[in-house]
């Protein structure tokens, strides 16, 4: 199969609450680093002639305008919830411009989450300027949008069935404690990974720094990048001089282009 050269953007790599989080005045939040200014986490992936987005956070509309984005072929979702799907509504803007239904593709569960959450989008008589968008379920079997080869993992967070992605040689996992075997094989061969690290302490649904490590280390990809990082991880400069060889924390902003 023939992958074409991938540009990936992190729109966004902080947990539900952003950094800096709202009131707080922790060292990270205070700080004035600009990789530690944190939207919700999403990426975007383009070849030369497809762009897809991995879910519309609460900072959709600002994502895209910070990333001069301006075609938009497809959405992609993670899971259900909010700081994933909240930003959904803005992609009326690609409608007017590109005058077509978006596809978005979820599970049933996230596909559910959204008829309930965005009830007006699937009313049978929609009111002028709402979202379009064509809703398609998505399960194991690999896809193609556009020119882009997309492979659904499956993991865990907590009890909630999340969807990872692999995009030819790149992976991306978000919200995840836990990936069974049969789905860990999915990671081997890829030349970037992107794991959420959430902070250095035990979290119920979330890996933590060094288990995201162990993760990255078993299937032994050489470039690692962690994202959905939390306040409570500690500055990106600390953080990643402390990180092994081939690992970093991601960033807003950040370009990753792969071959």
């Amino acid at each position: 199969m023939f992958i074409p050269p991938l540009k990936i953007t992190f729109l966004g790599t902080g947990t539900s609450g952003g950094v800096p989080m709202i009131a707080c005045d922790c060292v990270v939040c205070e700080s004035m680093d600009e990789k530690d200014k944190r939207f919700r986490s999403s990426i975007l992936v383009e070849s030369d002639n497809t762009s897809i987005v991995v879910d519309t956070t609460p900072d959709f509309r600002s994502q895209m305008l910070r990333a001069k984005v301006k075609k938009l072929d497809a959405v992609l979702f993670t899971h259900p919830h909010k700081d994933h799907i909240a930003g959904l509504d803005d992609i009326k803007a690609f409608n007017y411009f590109h005058q077509q239904p978006i596809p978005v593709y979820a599970n049933e569960l996230t596909a559910t989450a959204l008829r309930k959450e965005f009830g007006y989008i699937f009313d049978e008589n929609k009111y002028p300027g709402i979202p379009e968008i064509n809703l398609h379920p998505i399960h194991q079997t690999p896809i193609m949008i556009g020119d882009i080869p997309v492979t659904p993992i499956y993991v865990w967070h907590l009890k909630m069935p999340v969807l990872g992605f692999r995009f030819g040689h790149f992976t991306y996992i978000t919200d995840a404690n836990k990936i069974d075997p049969e789905e860990m094989t999915k990671l081997f061969g890829s030349k970037v990974l992107v794991l959420n690290a959430l902070r250095k302490e035990k979290h119920l649904s979330h890996f933590t720094l060094s288990e995201a490590i162990g993760v990255a280390q078993q299937v032994a990809v050489p470039e690692v990048y962690f994202t959905h990082i939390s306040h409570q991880l500690g500055t990106h400069e600390n953080i990643c001089n402390e990180l092994p060889l081939g690992m970093a924390l991601a960033y807003d902003g950040q370009v990753i282009n792969i071959a």
